[in-house]
């Protein structure tokens, strides 16, 4: 990690991790992740946050090398989510001296996950409150449920460096070469989807400020260009679609609905649709096809009813769209039933549930195998869907 660059005071000592297998035992990671940490090295010397536990002794070493026998007086703690706090307690207890810099909400939460004795050791910072290293000054701004309520991030004043927390982060390691929205995006509605409006607030306040880098919890440090990244958190923390698109979304259980999922996608590009994505919840990445679902402004729905309701992995999908608070898109329906059609009824339900969608009809009702009426019901709703 020695060709990471930030400033002649401000050093990288975070690690990658390629031995992962599932981010937050949940989202695959085929290239890896990252635990950014860093380290200020002025008058006083300040850690900014700490690592997850399965790279804590690289970063120790990091941290060593960077400190070339200096002690450590300050540990910020942004976010206390083990994957940025798990090595705490061990730096805690390596530099029994360190002052822990924290807000009231964290201060309440560490002793939930560590043991060691935070007497005569806490600088309790609230908004706006700034700490002093010489050269460079913190000062930090509470970011509450960007995504856990403790969240806070801080702005080094002297060389205008945001260290951003979880926000700006993304899936991948930092030695692979890969597109930053793509895994961001992936990252942002997964993690941080539910919390739009808390991530308005903190856009709103990084605007009050001249930010010429940011330096996030995971992925790379953002050096240039910087109105792109923030551009595309603000279109993605209002729920607005950044593209034009359709997402065809099937769960099929013995095929069916499946080929009349592939079938549908084939009439819109037929008819001029300009980006269609088929996506099989059975198999596809749900990560993915939920990024997918918010990247684009529309969302088709074709599922088996099964058991009187919707095959179980449309059901899923849709209460992962609920739970990260899906929005603002237009949706139809497309149902398979081989004695009694009910899955568009349960889908329509849940979305019901949903804020600010328009609903197009005709819903298309499958029984058991697509036929010449289907299709032509088919040829209908995509008229109508292009042109909502």
């Amino acid at each position: 990690m020695k060709d990471i660059t930030i400033t002649d005071s401000i050093k990288y000592i975070g690690a990658n991790d390629h031995d992962i297998d599932l981010f937050e035992s949940q989202y695959v990671v085929p290239n890896g992740v990252s635990y950014n940490s860093y380290v200020i090295l002025d008058e006083k010397v300040a850690v900014m946050d700490t690592i997850d536990k399965r790279r804590t002794d690289e970063w120790l070493d990091n941290l060593a090398e960077e400190l070339n026998g200096r002690d450590v007086d300050y540990i910020v703690v942004s976010h206390l989510e083990p994957d940025h706090a798990a090595s705490l307690q061990v730096l805690a207890e390596k530099y029994p001296e360190a002052k822990i810099v924290a807000n009231a909400k964290t201060f309440n939460m560490i002793p939930q996950f560590f043991t060691f004795d935070l007497t005569d050791r806490k600088v309790e910072v609230k908004e706006g409150d700034t700490l002093s290293l010489g050269k460079h000054v913190l000062q930090f701004f509470m970011a509450p449920m960007v995504h856990w309520p403790e969240v806070m991030v801080e702005y080094e004043q002297t060389e205008k460096v945001l260290f951003s927390a979880d926000g700006f982060g993304k899936f991948g390691a930092l030695d692979v070469e890969e597109s930053w929205a793509c895994e961001a995006r992936r990252y942002y509605f997964n993690i941080c989807g539910k919390y739009g409006a808390q991530v308005q607030a903190l856009l709103k306040k990084a605007a009050t400020l001249d930010i010429q880098m940011i330096c996030p919890l995971h992925g790379p440090i953002l050096k240039e260009n910087l109105g792109y990244y923030i551009g595309l958190y603000d279109t993605w923390s209002k729920y607005e679609p950044e593209d034009e698109g359709i997402v065809v979304a099937y769960g099929s259980i013995h095929g069916n609905t499946a080929e009349a999922a592939k079938k549908f996608a084939s009439i819109l590009e037929e008819k001029g649709a300009k980006k269609v994505v088929v996506a099989d919840l059975s198999r596809d990445d749900m990560a993915e096809v939920i990024e997918d679902a918010f990247r684009y402004d529309k969302l088709v729905l074709a599922a088996a009813t099964y058991d009187g309701g919707i095959f179980p992995c449309m059901e899923d999908f849709l209460h992962h769209l609920s739970a990260k608070n899906y929005q603002k898109r237009t949706v139809a329906f497309i149902e398979n039933g081989s004695w009694a059609p009910m899955a568009a009824k349960k889908m329509k339900a849940i979305v019901d549930t949903y804020k600010n969608m328009n609903v197009v009809e005709p819903v298309v009702t499958i029984r058991s195998t697509m036929k010449e009426d289907t299709v032509k019901a088919m040829e209908e709703l995509a008229d109508h869907l292009l042109n909502a």
